[in-house]
């Protein structure tokens, strides 16, 4: 069973956070709250472990990337799945102005998606 590794709250302000650096990548196995990756914010820099323990089957925000508080890090999957296809080619996810891509949080049915741009 897949379980989606996604961006904690890291304070009372935080809205977002920017990934650093990976500590794993895709294929390895990770046991539970082992670290997988360095997330930075406007107020922490901090290590992100695992939820569960598996293989990181898919990592989904990459270096850089900004991801809102909720959103989707990576995929950890059971011990005999194989790592996810290669992840789309550059550009096709959509970019904010400084070149980073921007992902938007999972919203209950009929609710509104998006994400904020900082100024």
């Amino acid at each position: 069973m897949a379980i989606s590794v996604q961006m904690p709250a890291l304070g009372e302000s935080v809205t977002e956070g920017t990934v650093t650096r990976w500590l794993k990548q895709e294929g390895d196995t990770v046991e539970l709250d082992e670290p997988l990756l360095e997330v930075s914010t406007d107020k922490v820099d901090t290590e992100i472990p695992s939820p569960a323990a598996g293989v990181l089957t898919k990592i989904v925000a990459q270096e850089d990337d900004t991801v809102e508080i909720g959103g989707e890090l990576a995929v950890i999957g059971d011990a005999g799945e194989a790592p996810a296809a290669a992840p789309a080619p550059e550009g096709t996810r959509g970019g904010d102005r400084r070149g980073r891509r921007r992902f938007a949080l999972r919203h209950p049915a009929g609710a509104k998606a998006g994400c904020r741009e900082r100024r």
